[in-house]
C-alpha cells in the first residue's frame, strides 16, 4: 500500500498558539473583479515555509498519513482520494484558497482523540476541492469521518467567484465531529476575522449562503451551553464567548480594517476597544466605500492603528526611534496589576503572509495568485507565484534554514535579518526598507498583465504547459531577485547606520572625501518627544551645569 504524507516539516512546528489575521474582499468589492483573501501567519520563532503539493491520480487503497500542523505529531491515516490538485502555498490550480485564525473557544470542546488538525483540513481541502463550496463539504465530511482535534478554528475559505467564513468547534470527545457553520461573504463586501468567532445568529443570513453542521445546535444544548429558541442561537457567544481579551486584542484588528474602508463603524470603537462587551457585535461583513485594490489589501497587512485611538505611538514602549511594535507577551504585570499592549494586523512575529488573488473569467493558469512574504508583511515585498506552478522558488521552501538555522539563501532569515535590524531604530532606517519594498511591489503589479500576456501567448502556441512552465520560471525568478535585492538591503544598513550614526549617500552610493575616506557622518540624535520624556522622567540629573566665562 503506497502512502503520501501530509506533513509539514519540522521548521513549523512552532505554528502553536497562532494569532493570525485574515482579511477577505468580495469580487463586486475589488477595483478588478478579483476576489482576495490575506492571512498574516503570526507565530513565535517558526521559520516561516511555503508548501507544495503537486497534482496526482491514485489508485485504489493509497492512503495518507497525517502529521499535526504545529507539532509534527503523527496522528493516523486516512484513504487517499482519486486525484488530487496542484497547491502552492495556500492556493491552487483551479482558484481556491484557504487561510485560518484560531479563536480557541471553549477548552473543555477540544477531541485531542480527532485524527484531522486544522492544518491538515486546509491543505487536504486545497488538494481535494476545486471551488469553496467543496472545500467546505470536505472539510465537514474529514472532520465526520475521522473527528476533529483542534481548537476552535476560524477559516477563509475562498474561490474566484465566492468567499466564506467557515467556523469549527470540537466535540469534547462525546462524539465524532465537529460542530460548524459557514457563511457566505456577498461579493460587494468585504470580511475579516482575528482570533474571535465572528458568525453570530444564522437567521440573519439567507439560506442559501450560510451552512452548517446538523447538530451544531442540539450538541450546545447537550452540552448545557444553550436554551434559547433556534432561530435565536448564536454560535459565537455560545462557543467562543466574548471577553475584554477577544475585543481589544482580536476585533480591534477587525474594527481597524473595516474603519478604514466603510462607513459607521464609529458606533462600534466601544466594542473594539473592550470597553462594552455587551454592546452589539460588528457585522460579519461590511460594504466599503470605494472598491478595494492588490495594492489596498497589501497595505491594510501593514496596518498599526494608524490615525485610531489605537495608534501605537508617544509611550515608552516605542522607543527611542517611535517603533510601531511592541514585544511580547501581549500581558504584563506591573505591582501586580495587568497591563497589555495593543496587537495590530502587523506583527513581528508573523512567520510568513500574503494575498491570494483569485479571478474568474481568465484562463485557469491565471486564475490564483499567492503574493507571498516571509516576515511581517510591513517588512516585506510580496512577490507573485501562481496556482498552477509546478515548483516553488527554494528561497521560501523548507530546503535552507529551519527554525534554529540561519542561512543567507532563505528568505525568512533574511527578511528577519533585515526587519530585526530596523524595528528598534525604525523612524530612522525604516525608510530605506520602505522604499525598497515599494519599489518592487509597484514593479511586479506593473508587471502583471505583461506577464500574463506572454503566458496566454506561450499557452496558444505551446498548449497549456507552456503558459504553466512559464508561469512557474517567473514566480522563481522575482522571488530570487527579491531575495538578492534583500540581502544587499541588509548590507547596506549595516554600514549606513552603524553605531546609530548615519553614512551619507547619494543616488545609493556612499559619499567619499577627495582622498578616498567617507564624508563625515551625520547623527541623528533622539527625537524630540524621547528627548522630553527624558527630561520629565530624571528631572536635573542631566542638565548641563553652566560653565564660567573665558576671558
Amino acid at each position: 500500500m503506497k502512502r503520501f504524507l501530509l506533513v509539514l516539516t519540522v521548521a513549523v512546528w512552532a505554528l502553536g498558539g497562532l494569532a493570525c489575521t485574515n482579511l477577505i474582499v468580495g469580487r463586486e468589492a475589488s477595483v478588478d473583479g478579483s476576489v482576495f483573501v490575506s492571512y498574516s501567519a503570526d507565530s513565535y520563532g517558526c521559520c516561516g515555509v511555503m508548501r507544495y503539493y503537486a497534482a496526482g491520480l491514485h489508485a485504489e487503497g493509497e492512503s495518507v498519513d497525517v502529521y499535526d500542523w504545529e507539532s509534527n505529531r503523527y496522528r493516523g491515516t486516512i484513504p487517499q482520494v482519486a486525484e488530487t490538485y496542484n497547491v502552492v502555498g495556500n492556493v491552487n490550480e483551479w482558484g481556491l484558497c484557504l487561510a485560518e485564525t484560531t479563536f480557541g473557544g471553549r477548552e473543555e470542546l477540544v477531541d485531542t482523540s480527532g485524527i484531522m488538525d486544522y492544518g491538515s483540513l486546509i491543505y487536504l481541502a486545497l488538494q481535494r476541492a476545486r471551488t469553496a463550496r467543496e472545500a467546505i463539504g470536505v472539510i465537514a465530511d474529514l472532520v465526520a469521518s475521522y473527528g476533529y482535534g483542534s481548537e476552535g478554528e476560524s477559516l477563509s475559505i475562498a474561490d474566484k467567484e465566492e468567499a466564506w467564513i467557515m467556523e469549527i468547534v470540537g466535540k469534547a470527545g462525546r462524539s465524532r465531529g465537529a460542530v460548524w457553520v459557514a457563511v457566505r461573504i456577498p461579493d460587494d463586501c468585504i470580511s475579516a476575522h482575528a482570533n474571535q468567532a465572528r458568525i453570530h445568529r444564522f437567521s440573519q443570513y439567507d439560506s442559501d449562503d450560510c451552512l452548517y453542521s446538523p447538530d451544531v445546535v442540539s450538541f450546545a444544548r447537550e452540552m448545557g451551553l444553550y436554551e434559547g429558541k433556534d432561530e435565536d442561537f448564536d454560535f459565537a457567544a455560545t462557543y467562543c464567548p466574548l471577553d475584554f481579551s477577544g475585543a481589544r486584542i482580536c476585533e480591534g484588528r477587525v474594527w481597524s480594517f473595516f474603519s478604514r474602508h466603510a462607513d459607521g463603524m464609529e458606533s462600534y470603537l466601544s466594542y473594539a476597544m473592550g470597553e462594552d462587551l455587551g454592546a452589539e457585535p460588528m457585522p460579519l461583513y461590511v460594504k466599503p466605500k470605494e472598491k478595494l485594490s492588490l495594492h489596498d489589501v497589501e497595505m491594510d497587512m501593514r496596518d498599526h492603528f494608524e490615525g485610531t485611538p489605537m495608534e501605537m505611538a508617544h509611550d515608552a514602549g516605542e522607543g527611542i526611534f517611535g517603533m510601531p511594535y511592541r514585544v511580547t507577551p501581549l500581558t504584563f504585570k506591573v505591582d501586580g496589576v495587568e497591563y497589555f499592549n495593543e496587537r495590530p494586523i502587523s506583527t513581528q512575529q508573523a512567520s510568513f503572509v500574503f494575498v491570494a488573488q483569485l479571478r474568474g473569467g481568465v484562463a485557469r493558469e491565471l486564475s490564483s495568485v499567492i503574493w507571498w512574504g516571509a516576515d511581517d508583511g510591513n517588512m516585506v515585498a510580496f512577490t507573485p507565484v501562481y496556482g498552477c506552478a509546478t515548483r516553488i522558488p527554494e528561497c521560501y521552501g523548507d530546503k535552507w534554514g529551519d527554525d534554529v538555522t540561519f542561512s543567507l539563501r532563505s528568505a525568512f532569515w533574511v527578511e528577519n535579518w533585515v526587519s530585526n535590524m530596523v524595528y528598534s531604530r525604525y523612524s530612522l532606517m525604516f525608510g530605506d526598507l520602505e522604499a525598497l519594498r515599494d519599489r518592487l511591489d509597484s514593479t511586479y503589479q506593473a508587471d502583471q498583465a505583461a506577464i500574463e500576456a506572454e503566458a496566454l501567448r506561450l499557452g496558444s502556441a505551446e498548449g497549456g504547459a507552456g503558459a504553466v512552465a512559464f508561469l512557474t520560471d517567473y514566480g522563481v525568478r522575482v522571488a530570487e531577485e527579491m531575495l538578492e535585492a534583500w540581502t544587499a538591503l541588509g548590507w547596506r544598513l549595516v554600514v549606513k547606520y552603524n553605531d546609530f550614526i548615519v553614512h551619507p549617500e547619494q543616488d545609493g552610493e556612499f559619499l567619499r572625501t577627495a582622498d578616498g575616506r567617507g564624508v563625515t557622518v551625520e547623527r541623528p540624535g533622539m527625537s524630540e518627544s524621547t528627548k522630553r520624556r527624558i527630561v520629565e522622567e530624571t528631572g536635573e540629573r542631566y542638565k548641563v551645569a553652566p560653565q564660567p566665562i573665558q576671558n
